[in-house]
């Protein structure tokens, strides 16, 4: 059966939406996206979507900005995070498949 993605994961969100909630501008939300740190997608029309977790990934690397930390030590730290995270769902998988575990 396939994975059912979170309601947070789904890109739904306008730009505008987005820099409403996170207080950022748009040009910033844009910058973060040619800086590689967050990826929306696109409608046919070219117009950028985004999710709740864009949202709160964008507010976390907003945080870390006013802490002083570069946008590139902001991607070190996400790709780690990221790499870490695949890393625990791939053992967890390899746990389920090994002892028959099926997710419902």
């Amino acid at each position: 059966m396939g994975q059912e993605s979170s309601y947070k994961d789904k890109k739904v969100i306008s730009i505008g939406v987005v820099s409403e909630l996170t207080g950022l501008t748009e040009r910033k939300i844009r910058y973060y996206e040619e800086k590689n740190l967050i990826y929306p997608e696109r409608t046919n029309r070219g117009y950028r979507k985004y999710s709740f977790n864009d949202v709160e990934r964008l507010m976390e690397i907003a945080d870390h900005r006013e802490e002083g930390v570069t946008t590139k030590e902001i991607k070190y730290e996400l790709t780690k995070k990221e790499r870490k995270e695949a890393k625990q769902k791939m053992i967890k998988g390899q746990i389920n498949a090994r002892f028959g575990i099926q997710k419902n």
